[in-house]
């Protein structure tokens, strides 16, 4: 159905919800978060997705269950690779959920086989890295390299909302830093390497899906910025605002599920 060739799906992935043995749908491939997993990304909503939806997910090299990867890696492999995962359990076409790094995936994703995709849903994340996001990602893949602890206090420092930051008692955030030390993917020097040199911006006027931005209002990684202008570049596209920092799935898992679902169900294939 695909115009363009897919690879042979060799990621470790994720397969969960209805028709998971037979292929029915509607289908939802799922794009995690650089240094993350599916299982990291989306854990706290996966089952919630799951209700409406077959869903597969891949990781990334170095994430989860497949290896890490000797070369630098590749936007359009990732994207690919989703696309095959989804194909290869029996899904023809489904909507595409990306997360932080994993938007421009399901943007590419989209580009590169448009007969695929139905829909998008994009959280926190970019077309291009800003200032900051520079800045912060090659710090962010030295410390992975050099200092597992010091990256996991800068990434609670920069992930974490204002409100919910403030609000940790020392026990709590002393927590949280070693939660984040213990989840850190051994591909998080290449994944923050890629998040550096992503452009998608070409691809942006080019989807013609339904799309839908979850703008993280908080977020200090991938600022409101970036959001607003995915939002006003994809045609049609429509922005929700989540108070939150880089991290719904922590902050309000509930509130952020509620927005993906009710979004396919508006826009089911």
């Amino acid at each position: 159905m695909s115009a363009r060739p897919l690879p042979e799906a060799t990621f470790a992935r994720t397969v969960l919800g209805s028709g998971s043995g037979s292929g029915s749908g509607p289908g939802l491939a799922l794009a995690h978060g650089a240094g993350s997993s599916v299982d990291q990304t989306y854990g706290p909503i996966l089952e919630g997705l799951a209700a409406g939806h077959k869903v597969v997910g891949v990781d990334y090299p170095g994430s989860g269950g497949t290896p890490r990867s000797t070369t630098p890696l590749s936007l359009d492999d990732l994207a690919d690779q989703l696309v095959a995962a989804a194909v290869a359990e029996g899904l023809e076409t489904f909507a595409v959920s990306g997360y932080s790094l994993g938007g421009p995936v399901a943007i590419r994703a989209a580009a590169r086989h448009p007969e695929r995709v139905t829909a998008l849903v994009l959280t926190a994340t970019f077309a291009r890295p800003d200032n900051r996001l520079a800045l912060s990602a090659p710090i962010w893949g030295k410390l992975a390299e050099t200092d597992q602890e010091l990256l996991a206090q800068f990434l609670v420092m920069m992930a974490t909302g204002a409100d919910a930051l403030g609000a940790m008692a020392p026990e709590q955030l002393r927590q949280a830093v070693a939660y984040t030390a213990a989840g850190i993917a051994e591909g998080s020097p290449e994944h923050a390497e890629l998040v550096d040199r992503i452009d998608v911006r070409d691809d942006l006027a080019h989807i013609q899906v339904p799309t839908l931005v979850v703008s993280t209002t908080q977020d200090w990684f991938a600022s409101p910025r970036l959001h607003h202008q995915l939002a006003e570049n994809i045609p049609g596209a429509r922005l929700v605002e989540i108070a939150t920092g880089h991290l719904p799935m922590v902050e309000r898992p509930g509130e952020w599920q509620k927005l993906i679902t009710d979004f396919l169900a508006q826009h089911a294939a």
